[in-house]
C-alpha cells in the first residue's frame, strides 16, 4: 500500500496535479472557446476527485485535490508548460515522468491504476464538450487532434 509518505514533497506535488495535467493535455490538443474550456476543466476536476478505483494512493491524491478545491487553491499552481515549443509535448513528458515516479515506488497494481486514472481524466476532458461546427451543428464529440492526444497520454502512462 503506497501513501504520500513514500514520495518526496516535489514528487507528491507532481502526482497530485497529474490528473489535472492529463485533462489539460486535451485542452491544449484542440483549444476551444471559454465554454468548452470550462466544461473540460469541470469534467477533469470531477474525475480527479472521484478516482475510478479504490487503491490507497488514488484515494489520497483525490482527497488532496478535493481539499485544495475546497480551499480555493489551484492544484496546477506553479505548473505552466512553456508557450514556445510544444506545450502538448511538455504535458506528455510531465505525465510520463510522474508515471515513472509512481511506478518506482508503488505496487504494480497501484501504478497501473494510477495510469488508468490519468487516461480517464483525459478522456473525461475529451468527452466534456463538442468540438468544431457552428452553434453545435456538425460538431464532433472528440476531434482528431484530441484522439491523437488521448493516444499519446495512453502511451505515456502505460506501464
Amino acid at each position: 500500500m503506497t501513501t504520500k509518505s513514500d514520495f518526496t514533497e516535489e514528487e507528491w506535488l507532481r502526482i497530485v496535479r497529474a490528473p489535472l495535467v492529463a485533462g489539460m493535455a486535451l485542452s491544449l490538443a484542440d483549444p476551444g472557446g471559454p465554454i468548452e474550456a470550462a466544461k473540460e476543466s469541470m469534467a477533469t476536476l470531477k474525475i480527479a476527485t472521484n478516482p475510478p478505483s479504490r487503491e490507497q494512493l488514488l484515494a489520497e491524491v483525490a482527497l488532496e485535490i478535493q481539499a485544495m478545491a475546497q480551499q480555493r487553491k489551484n492544484p496546477l499552481s506553479g505548473y505552466k508548460p512553456a508557450a514556445d515549443g510544444s506545450p502538448g509535448g511538455q504535458v506528455i513528458e510531465e505525465l510520463r515522468a510522474v508515471q515513472t515516479a509512481v511506478a518506482a515506488k508503488a505496487t504494480p497494481d497501484e501504478a497501473a491504476a494510477f495510469g488508468r486514472w490519468l487516461v480517464a481524466a483525459a478522456q473525461a476532458a475529451a468527452d466534456a464538450a463538442k468540438e468544431g461546427g457552428f452553434m453545435g451543428f456538425h460538431a464532433e464529440r472528440v476531434s482528431e487532434r484530441e484522439t491523437a492526444m488521448l493516444d499519446q497520454v495512453r502511451a505515456a502512462v502505460s506501464a
